[in-house]
């Protein structure tokens, strides 16, 4: 996405090329830091990594030149969806791998940075905005899952399983009071 954005934006943006950057240095270091991280625990990368990367090349041009607003709404959309993922990604591992919650955790915190980054620049929340947004979060959404899918769902499963006990104890606990 970065990366296509960037091509644009030396050619009509030039104030935005450090963020864009930055951003996309960042995402290759958190790819090279996940790949790294994969033979200890005997992952592999993404079944559709190509999809992944050619439908990324391909949002971040339309959404380049679609302008200003267009790379802020993508760059809001995209981060605050990766951001959930990783919430979530975090909350199963805290118990299981303290080292891996560790290097996810320093990845969101600049994923972090880059969703507020955005969301300070964008002026409207009209209608538009909020449909390109929505329309961009849950494309995101389809292809971190196609990307995992036995390991998302799995996931997902503990994780509705750990939050429905923790919501019994917590209705249970209120009882008592």
């Amino acid at each position: 996405i970065y990366r296509a954005q960037l091509w644009v934006a030396r050619r009509r943006y030039p104030d935005m090329v450090p963020f864009l950057e930055e951003t996309l240095g960042h995402e290759i270091e958190h790819c090279a830091l996940f790949r790294d991280a994969m033979p200890k625990r005997g992952a592999k990368p993404c079944r559709v990594l190509s999809l992944w990367g050619n439908g990324g090349l391909v949002l971040g041009l339309i959404t380049g030149l679609a302008g200003r607003r267009g790379i802020w709404i993508c760059t809001e959309a995209v981060e605050a969806t990766v951001h959930r993922h990783l919430d979530d990604q975090l909350f199963f591992v805290q118990s299981r791998d303290v080292e891996l919650h560790a290097l996810i955790s320093g990845i969101q915190k600049e994923e972090f940075h880059h969703l507020h980054y955005a969301s300070e620049r964008i002026t409207s929340r009209q209608w538009p905005t909020q449909l390109l947004r929505t329309t961009i979060s849950m494309v995101t959404e389809a292809v971190i899952w196609l990307a995992t899918w036995g390991d998302s769902s799995r996931m997902a499963n503990d994780l509705a399983v750990v939050k429905a006990a923790r919501q019994s104890r917590s209705d249970h606990d209120g009882d008592r009071v």
